[in-house]
């Protein structure tokens, strides 16, 4: 427990968070229904909804988006002074003796590290591949379910809806996905920019209080 305790506390914010939002967008929703003089949902009806499942998948991928971008373009770029920067002169993918591939890896390295091939390639970017994957599964889910709660829009007003790559090139898609892709990469710019000079005490996103700003990459 103590040496997973960091991921647990997040997946408990996370599980309250959810069942927080998802029991406010039911009486939001409800409230919605009742204005429009519609039938209103039970909260299980509600959680299988293309509402609730747009709002849940559109903050997922935003999130996705944000490790993928942030872990792909930390590899070719730098920012001095960052706790989550590598030093500059050290951007790009590193030698083999950097990154302890091949034979280059010591005995309890992961097996993958040590084989070599396609499948150390592959163990070499399985981060990135794993959050892209997760960023682009999500990224349909929205759309989906954001195509079907657009749609259900469209009928209560009784206008015509639209097919599903109409909706693909429709402002309430991109509006949906681009307001949380601006929130996730300020909130990086903020992240890089803001441990360069500021401090909090025992916090591995923070340098040693007395650490000098230009020191790059080192937390804790």
């Amino acid at each position: 427990m103590r040496d997973n305790a960091l991921t647990l506390a997040f997946l408990g914010i996370f599980l309250l968070t959810l069942i927080g939002q998802a029991i406010a967008g039911w009486h939001q929703y409800n409230s919605d229904q009742l204005t429009h003089g519609q039938s209103t949902y039970t909260f299980l009806r509600y959680l299988g909804s293309s509402s609730f499942g747009a709002d849940v998948a559109e903050n997922w991928q935003s999130e996705f988006l944000q490790f993928s971008a942030f872990i792909f373009l930390s590899v070719v770029f730098v920012q001095r002074g960052s706790t989550e920067s590598k030093d500059p002169g050290q951007e790009g993918k590193e030698s083999d003796k950097e990154q302890k591939i091949g034979r280059y890896a010591s005995a309890d390295s992961p097996l993958w590290a040590r084989v070599g091939g396609f499948r150390t390639t592959l163990y070499s970017n399985s981060l990135l591949l794993v959050m892209t994957f997760f960023w682009l599964f999500s990224w349909l889910v929205q759309s989906v379910d954001g195509w079907r709660a657009f749609n259900d829009d469209q009928q209560s007003h009784n206008d015509q809806p639209l097919s599903y790559l109409s909706y693909l090139t429709a402002s309430d898609f991109w509006n949906r996905s681009l307001q949380n892709w601006q929130s996730e990469m300020l909130a990086v710019a903020s992240v890089l920019i803001f441990t360069v000079f500021l401090r909090q005490r025992g916090s591995e996103q923070s340098k040693p209080v007395g650490e000098p700003h230009a020191t790059t990459g080192v937390g804790g």
